[in-house]
């Protein structure tokens, strides 16, 4: 082992704490200060109180502040979304089956919804609109956040 590489070690090194409690250990500096200790950390106090070095916590509280408001956008979005007075060409469904569903005067997805509470047999009569096409719409309405209707839940063959 080299002599010049190793630090100067200390066995009676003094701690001291900002609460006030000192101690003697073994270190290679002489003298060390501490925020936190034994005698003055929560965990061994059984205290209630938060030990905030560095702003830790606030950086937390802040980025909770901002989960929770982009949470309250995204319900906002959903229930927005969520409405039935919206066009049925928003659901996307193809240009032949929106255009079969707007030529019987289905143009909203109220419509649709008050259609399906008879069952599927009402929209599968729509020429154009076959049992596929009706999947596909029962898939965008549930996509959409919209409750199909138990009628139209029904399997039927």
């Amino acid at each position: 082992m080299k002599e010049e590489i190793q630090p100067t070690y200390y066995p009676e090194a003094t701690v001291t704490c900002a609460c006030g409690n000192t101690w003697k250990t073994g270190s290679s500096k002489e003298s060390i200060r501490t925020d936190v200790c034994s005698a003055c950390h929560p965990f061994f106090t059984g205290e209630q109180r938060i030990v905030d070095t560095e702003g830790q916590v606030d950086r937390f509280y802040k980025k909770l502040k901002g989960f929770e408001e982009i949470q309250k956008e995204k319900e906002a979005r959903m229930t927005k979304k969520a409405s039935a007075d919206i066009s049925v060409e928003m659901l996307e469904l193809g240009t032949r089956v929106t255009n079969a569903l707007v030529d019987v005067k289905l143009e909203t997805v109220a419509d649709l919804l008050a259609l399906l509470e008879g069952g599927d047999q009402s929209l599968l009569d729509i020429k154009g609109f076959g049992r596929k096409s009706l999947i596909d719409l029962k898939k965008a309405l549930r996509a959409a956040n919209f409750e199909i209707p138990a009628a139209a839940e029904e399997i039927t063959v």
